[in-house]
C-alpha cells in the first residue's frame, strides 16, 4: 500500500475525486455522484474493457460514487471500501430506498411474488442489501416482499444493523463455495474476499486485498512454538495470500489448490503454500 493507492483512491491523469485535490495532479477533478449496485454482482475491472481483468466485486445494494460514464463503463468508488475501478454502467441506479435488511445466507432465489413454484427472477449473494416493504406466507413458506414487488425467503435475511456474533462461522457458511480470483461474493470468493465479507457480517468493514488487511488489521501476534500460540479467529498471511484460523491447528481458506473454500491444517499448508511462495509473512489476531 502507498499513500495513493490507486485502489483506494481515485485519480488519473486526467480525472480525478475533488476530495483528492492538492494531493494528486489531474487535469479535472469531479465530485463523485452517489448510485447504488443494482446487479446481483458486478465486476470491478481494472480498466474499461471487457476483456480487463476483475480486480474484487460489489454486491446488490452496494453504494458507489460515480466520477465519470463513457462508453458503457462506470468509473467508481465503492463507498463500503474505497476500491475504485470499472463497473458496465448498466449495473448502477439511484438510491431511492434505504436498504432495511441484508441476505444473511451464502446464496438465495428472488422470486417474482412470494411462492417458491414461480420461476426465478434471479440471485442474490449474503451481503446484499435490499428494501423489504412488506411480507407474505405461501403454503407455510414466510417471505419478504420487497419494493420492487419481488420476494425473498424470509429467513434468509435479517435486518441491516444486525451482525453475527463469530466471524469465523460465517466463513465456515461458505465451505464447498468456488474459489474464484477476484470474487467477494457466495457465487465465488478469493481468500481475501471471504474474509472481507464474513467480518462484514459480523459488523467490520475492512479492507478488501490480502496486503491491505496483511497492514490494517487487528494487531501483529505472535505464534509462539509450533505455532501453539494461535487461535479461533487469528489471520495467518502469505505474499498475496490469507486464511482464517477456526482452532489452533486447523485454517479455513479460499484456495487455488482446491477451488474452493476448504478447511486445512495449518502445519499441512505451510508446508504445500512454501514450495512455491515460501513460508507466512506475518500472523494478526484482528
Amino acid at each position: 500500500m502507498t499513500a495513493h493507492d490507486a485502489r483506494l483512491h481515485a485519480f488519473r491523469t486526467d480525472l480525478a475525486d475533488v476530495r483528492l485535490k492538492g494531493e494528486v495532479t489531474a487535469d479535472r477533478f469531479v465530485s463523485g455522484q452517489p448510485v447504488r449496485i443494482t446487479a446481483p454482482v458486478a465486476d470491478v475491472r481494472k480498466a474499461p474493457r471487457p476483456d480487463a481483468g476483475v480486480n474484487t466485486q460489489l454486491l446488490f445494494g452496494d453504494d458507489v460514487l460515480v466520477f465519470e460514464v463513457a462508453e458503457g463503463w462506470a468509473w467508481v468508488q465503492a463507498e463500503r471500501d474505497g476500491y475504485v475501478g470499472y463497473v458496465a454502467d448498466t449495473m448502477l441506479a439511484g438510491r431511492d430506498q434505504a436498504p432495511t435488511h441484508i441476505v444473511s445466507v451464502p446464496r438465495t432465489f428472488l422470486y417474482p411474488g412470494p411462492d417458491l413454484r414461480f420461476p426465478i427472477a434471479g440471485q442474490l449473494s449474503m451481503g446484499s442489501t435490499v428494501t423489504v416493504t412488506g411480507a407474505a406466507e405461501t403454503r407455510g413458506t414466510h417471505y419478504a416482499v420487497l419494493s420492487s414487488g419481488e420476494a425473498v425467503i424470509a429467513g434468509h435475511l435479517r435486518p441491516v444493523d444486525e451482525v453475527a456474533a463469530d466471524y469465523v462461522s460465517v466463513a465456515e457458511m461458505f465451505l464447498g463455495t468456488p474459489y474464484l480470483w477476484g470474487g467477494a461474493s457466495g457465487f465465488g470468493i478469493d481468500c481475501s474476499g471471504l474474509v472481507q465479507l464474513a467480518m462484514r457480517m459480523a459488523g467490520r468493514d475492512v479492507l478488501r486485498d490480502s496486503d491491505m488487511q496483511a497492514a490494517t488489521l487487528g494487531e501483529p501476534v505472535e505464534p509462539g512454538p509450533d505455532y501453539a500460540g494461535l487461535r479461533r479467529g487469528d489471520l495467518v498471511f502469505w505474499k498475496g495470500h490469507v486464511a482464517v484460523m477456526t482452532d489452533a491447528e486447523t485454517m479455513i481458506h479460499a484456495n487455488g489448490h482446491t477451488m474452493l473454500v476448504s478447511r486445512e491444517g495449518l502445519k499441512d499448508a505451510i508446508a504445500r503454500i512454501g514450495y512455491l511462495y515460501g513460508g507466512p509473512t506475518g500472523f494478526r489476531r484482528p
